[in-house]
């Protein structure tokens, strides 16, 4: 960068007495002229900024509603017989946030869907977005139960307001044409400026058998894929494989045990 560079391109942050104010210590400011030059003053400021935007972090994540998840890092590529692994890493990079993209993880259950949502979600979070995850039963079972338009448009706002909806498990259970268009129109407000993450057990094909008798169901899915990365996960359960693995662990248990106890 050339010295004309230097001195055209400004620097834009904050002065500390500005990052002062911004943090509501106005008694600070009101006595800069008298303290302003303080050394202590820049520690303060940064354990300040350090501690409001863990307890920001902290309540986003309880506002969020991930619940308990297993890592990404932990997760077992080699156990499904279809993942796309490649395509997955680069859902965490978040270009899809930036093009308003959705997300739709298709596969059995067991296969690790909630999980890479649930993580993702978080990833989310942590990178400064505003998210939500919930499921489908949840969601439409709230909506569904509100009492009244206005009552029902202002708990709208609390599934189209974040930058990251994540809705998992649709297809586990059937539901009315009324959760159908409720469905529809959250997808429907979200789709020009937000980005939305759906798992589900089941192809498209078949959300004809999970919201039965709608007439929104093709307008639905045709909102949904729109600017969508679809990616397809096949195998089976984690959980019976993981139960399994349990069963085997106890079965070693109980062998080692008999066997010192005929010593």
């Amino acid at each position: 960068m050339s010295s004309a560079d230097h001195v055209l391109r400004k620097d834009t942050s904050p002065g500390p007495q500005e990052r002062a104010a911004k943090l509501g210590m106005y008694g600070l400011v009101a006595r800069w002229d008298e303290l302003g030059d303080e050394p202590w003053i820049e520690n303060l400021l940064e354990v300040e900024e350090s501690e409001r935007a863990s307890r920001s972090l902290q309540r986003r994540l309880r506002n969020a509603k991930i619940r308990a998840f297993k890592p990404i890092a932990d997760f077992d590529w080699s156990w499904p017989q279809r993942i796309d692994a490649e395509a997955i890493r680069e859902l965490f990079r978040f270009e899809f946030l930036g093009e308003a993209g959705n997300v739709i993880l298709i596969g059995p259950n067991g296969v690790g869907k909630t999980t890479i949502a649930q993580n993702l979600a978080h990833e989310a979070l942590i990178a400064g977005h505003t998210v939500l995850f919930t499921t489908a039963s949840e969601m439409l079972n709230d909506l569904a139960a509100q009492d009244g338009p206005s009552a029902l448009t202002r708990r709208l706002r609390r599934y189209v307001r974040p930058s990251l909806l994540v809705v998992d498990e649709v297809g586990y259970l059937s539901y009315s044409p009324q959760h159908a268009d409720l469905l529809f129109d959250i997808v429907n407000r979200r789709n020009a400026d937000r980005s939305t993450v759906v798992t589900t057990n089941k192809p498209f094909s078949e959300w004809n058998e999970v919201f039965p008798n709608s007439s929104s169901v093709v307008a639905l899915v045709d909102r949904l894929v729109h600017r969508s990365e679809i990616i397809e996960i096949d195998g089976e359960s984690f959980r019976l494989k993981e139960a399994e693995e349990r069963k085997n662990e106890r079965s070693r248990k109980r062998a080692a045990k008999k066997k010192r106890s005929r010593r």
